[in-house]
């Protein structure tokens, strides 16, 4: 009973003192929390979800190999069939980080600086602008318009003349809309990386804001712990009077969001403190162009019969044969259309792409053994691990948490290594691509981030009602636990300053000589 008592009275001390400093960070994280599902919901949103597709027919085309001689080029980290405005174009990637070439598919002509002009049409194609163009900025760093989450580089920003600032970031090589944003969007990711991940910050003091950010987060968990413990060990009769009964009824509905929100914050800000976040997606070695030479044109009516080929790209298995991958069509009856069914395949992760067929790039015979043989040869070229390493093998075709929208590619493949690789990659057989890479001590943490943190276990619900939900859940803790609960510390600290500036009661004194 005795040790009830102390319990009782320590949770009750420990939660007055952490009140100020706790109640402040839930006001303070929970406000600049919000901003995220706004930008969600009322930002600008692509408005088209499929990337440009135009049927492919290489019929009267001059052999791909002779453009890419005749070019100069014999080595090249991608070589693929895109499409472009107007026409299916041969592009090719020399150096990751620099601008694509492009060749027209008639002639080989080579159309100079062309990569711009791509980023233009894409651009276009997604937002479905007709204004002028205000500016093309090549982004090969990552910033604070353009952050790591994002992926993918580099990238093109176009920005049209438009009153709102509309612009999007395109990434070239696989015809992707990497991020679209305008002055809204621009000011409310400002306002959420400002006062949320306090990215305002020097990077040279990195490690003050891990430490700051630690300990509000930190007091705001302890809050909660020692409230839940308030919750369990104090009964009351009946319900406390003003401020005091509403903020307790509260705690019994929000304590565990606030448990969750502060504990999955608190865990993500130190992972990535010690573990920095870096650009993961890398591009195979550049390929030896020497071995291809198979006029694929000529029998491209027998190769794709009774097929719709929509990508062409060429790829390397493990023992140096050069592979022709034949991206076919994908199924697109009951596509997205509108700006929240876009959204919602975005987040979800809506294929944009069919299966593939593989021919030998030297001798036209097909290559049977197809994505998952190709897939298992790509994961060891990245990881340096035999098959027999392999734990799990599957194709993704669905964003989930351990392989989120912001990767922007499907569908890939994932490869779960035991030891000593002791991670899980997803490799993208289109163009022999490296997305993304997890080992097993980075699993909890972004498990814990996305269910916990993000709620993304409301996924079947549908984003909209997702943001409702966290966004309603944010503003009652606000509300009914910090302001109530700040109000009910000032209120106790102005009657312990006014019980001390009381002067005391004086006490008679007795006259000795009475005595």
């Amino acid at each position: 009973m005795a040790n009830a008592l102390k319990l009782k009275r320590w949770s009750l001390s420990k939660h007055q003192t952490l009140g100020l400093v706790g109640g402040l960070a839930l006001v303070l994280w929970g406000l600049s929390g919000l901003l995220h599902p706004l930008m969600t919901t009322f930002g600008p949103q692509q408005a088209v979800f499929y990337p440009p597709q135009r049927p492919l027919d290489l019929t009267g085309a001059r052999p791909l190999h002779d453009t890419l001689r005749a070019a100069g080029i014999t080595r090249a980290a991608a070589v693929k069939i895109i499409v472009s405005d107007g026409e299916n174009l041969l592009q090719v990637t020399e150096n990751a980080m620099e601008p694509r070439r492009y060749f027209r598919l008639s002639d080989g002509m080579e159309l100079a600086g062309h990569d711009t002009a791509h980023a233009v049409f894409l651009a276009r194609h997604y937002l479905g602008v007709d204004d002028p163009v205000r500016t093309i900025r090549f982004v090969k760093e990552f910033d604070d318009t353009y952050p790591w989450v994002n992926r993918l580089l580099p990238v093109y920003q176009v920005t049209f003349e438009r009153q709102d600032d509309l612009s999007i970031h395109v990434y070239t090589e696989t015809n992707a809309s990497a991020a679209v944003t305008n002055r809204f969007k621009t000011v409310v990711q400002t306002g959420f990386r400002w006062f949320h991940t306090w990215s305002w910050f020097p990077t040279g003091a990195e490690w003050a804001r891990v430490l700051l950010v630690a300990l509000f987060i930190g007091a705001l968990f302890a809050l909660a712990v020692t409230g839940v413990m308030m919750l369990v060990l104090i009964r009351r009769k009946g319900r406390a009077p003003g401020s005091r009964g509403w903020h307790r009824i509260a705690g019994y509905a929000l304590a565990l969001p606030m448990l969750m929100f502060s504990a999955s914050g608190l865990f993500h800000l130190i992972q990535y403190a010690a573990d920095t976040p870096e650009k993961v997606l890398t591009l195979s070695p550049p390929l030896d162009l020497g071995g291809v030479r198979f006029p694929v044109h000529r029998q491209w009516t027998d190769l794709t019969a009774g097929m719709t080929v929509n990508a062409l790209s060429l790829v390397e298995t493990a023992d140096g044969v050069h592979l022709y991958r034949l991206g076919l069509a994908p199924d697109r009856r009951g596509g997205p259309t509108g700006a929240a069914e876009i959204r919602n395949a975005r987040f979800d992760g809506v294929e944009t792409t069919g299966p593939a067929l593989y021919v030998n790039a030297a001798t036209g015979a097909v290559w049977p053994d197809g994505d998952k043989e190709l897939a298992m040869q790509l994961g060891a070229r990245f990881t340096g691990a035999g098959p027999d390493a392999i734990r799990a093998m599957s194709l993704v075709t669905r964003f989930g948490p351990s392989y989120d929208f912001r990767n922007k590619r499907l569908p890939v493949w994932r490869i779960d290594y035991g030891a000593p690789e002791n991670m899980t990659i997803f490799v993208d057989t289109a163009t022999g691509v490296l997305a993304d890479r997890v080992l097993d001590t980075q699993k909890p943490e972004r498990l814990s981030f996305s269910l916990i943190h993000k709620w993304n276990f409301l996924f079947p619900l549908g984003r909209t009602a997702q943001n409702i939900i966290i966004s309603a859940v944010v503003a009652l803790s606000i509300v009914l636990m910090a302001v109530l609960g700040l109000q009910m510390d000032v209120s106790r600290r102005i009657r312990r300053k006014a019980k001390k500036e009381t002067p005391a009661t004086p006490v008679p004194q007795q006259n000795p000589a009475a005595e």
